[in-house]
């Protein structure tokens, strides 16, 4: 029986394999076809689908269907060409198919790629508003400041993440009591106001 890998209408495909039987040999010119019920039956369709094959094939002549009479072949040359006809169909509606298939992925794989270059870019803003908040300001030698307590600066201790002393690991866990001392870098989370930048620059 003919292939029917590609998708196409059920009566396309019994024409083109009663076409096939013709071909080979198994009805002859001339020969009555099993009526429209036998074939119902043996391709499992209703006795419509085998009139629209029937129709199909008689529009192309390769068979006659009569009144009275039922359906005889009339041209094993025509059977033939329309075999090789259906066979470039076959492929065009294969190549249509797969075009479709690949049409529908790449707008699938479009749509993935948009989410999540929608989310790549809200991390990158969230991140970037994130860095934005936070500032490094390094005490200057001749800075006010310089062998004053933490607690005496106008910088507010909870802005204050870590200072960068050298020679030192950064100090995390800060107190009022700490001694500032020159060439500290303050990491601070958020904007510094103007009256605490006294002998600090930013870095």
């Amino acid at each position: 029986m003919v292939n029917n890998d590609i998708h196409m209408a059920r009566y396309i495909t019994i024409a083109a394999d009663l076409a096939e039987h013709i071909v080979r040999g198994e009805y002859q010119e001339g020969q009555k076809i099993f009526g429209r019920s036998t074939l119902a039956g043996k391709y499992s369709v209703s006795p419509e689908t085998i009139r629209r094959a029937l129709t199909l094939l008689q529009e192309v002549g390769i068979v006659e269907v009569t009144a009275g009479v039922g359906v005889v072949v009339k041209s094993t040359e025509s059977a033939r060409k329309y075999l090789d006809d259906f066979d470039q169909r076959r492929v065009l509606a294969g190549l249509h198919e797969q075009l479709h298939d690949l049409i529908k992925e790449r707008d699938r794989l479009n749509h993935e790629i948009d989410k999540l270059l929608e989310e790549l870019m809200e991390h990158t803003l969230h991140l970037e508003n994130k860095l934005t908040k936070i500032e490094e300001w390094k005490v200057l030698p001749d800075s006010p400041l310089v062998g004053q307590p933490l607690a005496k600066t106008k910088i507010c201790k909870g802005k204050i993440l870590a200072i960068q002393r050298k020679g030192m690991d950064d100090i995390t866990d800060l107190t009022e009591d700490i001694i500032i001392e020159n060439g500290d870098i303050f990491t601070i989370y958020g904007r510094l106001e103007p009256e605490a930048r006294e002998g600090l620059v930013r870095v």
